[in-house]
């Protein structure tokens, strides 16, 4: 039981500092699971923003849940689940009854615009970090050019570009294991 409120509580604190949604979470994720808290390996958590893009939800509380379950079963995907969303209802609902009456007022939407140029930054480092941990090679480079130009020019779900470069890394690692 101990583990479970462990659980909650750690992705209660990252919830309380999450401003601008799941991507913008990335960040602390990775710092508090894979470098903090040692519950997964940068390879890991890369698999788990993978899986979370192809799963319906916000991505941070998908990986939450993966990581939960891993570490306490059903119940402990329960918890983090709740921990990294709890914060979020609270500070929610105290200010859907406050920002209607002080939306108009400039400094406050000021404000949200400085958060946002933040949040970009966040998800930039998180995407940077994940560059170097994933693009290892000329195929896993031609990969991700490939889902890039892709994310770009087409518009088609995420979800058919993870299974695509899913394919892509099944056939590439099949190809060098009948090379060796």
């Amino acid at each position: 039981m101990k583990q479970l409120w462990i659980l909650f509580w750690t992705f209660a604190k990252m919830g309380v500092m999450t401003f601008g949604g799941g991507m913008a979470m990335l960040p602390i994720l990775q710092r508090e699971v894979v470098e903090t808290k040692g519950w997964a390996t940068e390879e890991e958590l890369a698999d788990y923003y993978a899986l979370s893009q192809c799963t319906p939800g916000i991505i941070a509380v998908n990986v939450a849940t993966f990581i939960g379950q891993k570490l306490g079963g059903v119940a402990g995907g329960i918890f983090a689940t709740v921990g990294v969303v709890f914060p979020s209802v609270v500070i929610i609902s105290i200010l859907a009854g406050l920002i209607i009456n002080f939306s108009h007022l400039a400094w406050v939407q000021n404000a949200f615009a400085g958060i946002q140029v933040c949040v970009c930054v966040l998800i930039a480092n998180a995407v940077i970090k994940l560059l170097k941990k994933s693009v290892v090679d000329l195929w896993t480079a031609g990969i991700f050019l490939l889902v890039l130009a892709g994310s770009v020019f087409l518009n088609l779900s995420p979800v058919w570009f993870v299974i695509g470069a899913a394919l892509a890394g099944i056939l590439l690692k099949y190809l060098e294991a009948r090379q060796a």
